[in-house]
């Protein structure tokens, strides 16, 4: 992710620094994996209990897959995406089968590149998920399982 680093040319400007969203390929979200979380906005039984909580604009949540639970079909990343719920870019990937995906996107990873989770050893490259046991040492790791079969839950910021 690039950041364009501003000049010290004021207080307010000094230490601050913005993503220049360079990496994004895709700017619409696949609608079928969006969905709509509900917001109480200060509200308790519909009556008003904290104040100046009202209005904002709706944020759509994207179904991340941390499990990528289907073994050994090959999948493209058709696009990288921003999310506005989390620091990492997401990758929409397509199945073999058809179906779509959202992924943490690793580091580097570019559009028309095939990513595979198996549980097996396969080739130690950018996307690919494995067991730890069988990635090299020194390898970037993003998404690790505390326990096995039930998703990533530490790491997630795939480069960051």
């Amino acid at each position: 992710m690039p950041v364009k680093v501003y000049k010290k040319n004021s207080a307010g400007r000094r230490f601050s620094s913005v993503d220049t969203f360079e990496d994004i390929t895709k700017h619409r979200p696949e609608k079928s994996l969006l969905s709509k979380p509900t917001r109480r906005n200060g509200r308790s039984l519909g009556l008003i209990t904290v104040r100046h909580r009202g209005g904002g604009e709706s944020r759509y949540y994207r179904m991340v897959d941390f499990k990528q639970q289907k073994y050994d079909a090959g999948a493209v990343v058709l696009g990288i995406e921003y999310d506005p719920n989390r620091g990492a870019r997401i990758a929409l990937i397509q199945y073999e089968d058809g179906t779509k995906s959202y992924i943490l996107a690793p580091l580097n990873i570019k559009v028309g590149e095939k990513v595979l989770s198996s549980l097996n050893k396969i080739e130690a490259k950018l996307g690919n998920r494995m067991p730890l046991e069988h990635i090299p040492v020194g390898y970037f790791v993003h998404n690790v399982e505390l326990q096995p079969t039930t998703g990533g839950k530490f790491g997630r910021g795939a480069g960051n």
